[in-house]
C-alpha cells in the first residue's frame, strides 16, 4: 500500500469534512459551512464548498487509479 502524500492527507481531510457537514445539513438542516463563513451565497463559503468537491474528485480519481495498478 502506497503512503499518503500531503497532498491526499489535505484532501482525505476536507472530504470528511464535506461528508460531516452534509451529514449536518441531512440530520439537523443545520449547514455548517454556510454558518462559519456567512451564508451559502458568500463568496469565501463558496470557494470552501469549491474546495471540498475538487478534493472529492481527487479522491476518487486516487481510489480508480489505485484499483487499476492491483
Amino acid at each position: 500500500m502506497k503512503k499518503m502524500s500531503s497532498v491526499d492527507w489535505v484532501a482525505f481531510v476536507l472530504v470528511i469534512v464535506g461528508a460531516l457537514n452534509w451529514g449536518l445539513v441531512g440530520f439537523f438542516k443545520y449547514d455548517l459551512v454556510a454558518e462559519l463563513f456567512g451564508g451559502m451565497d458568500a463568496s469565501f463559503a463558496r470557494v470552501i464548498y469549491s474546495v471540498v468537491g475538487l478534493s472529492a474528485l481527487y479522491m476518487l480519481y486516487g481510489a480508480m487509479k489505485a484499483g487499476k495498478e492491483s
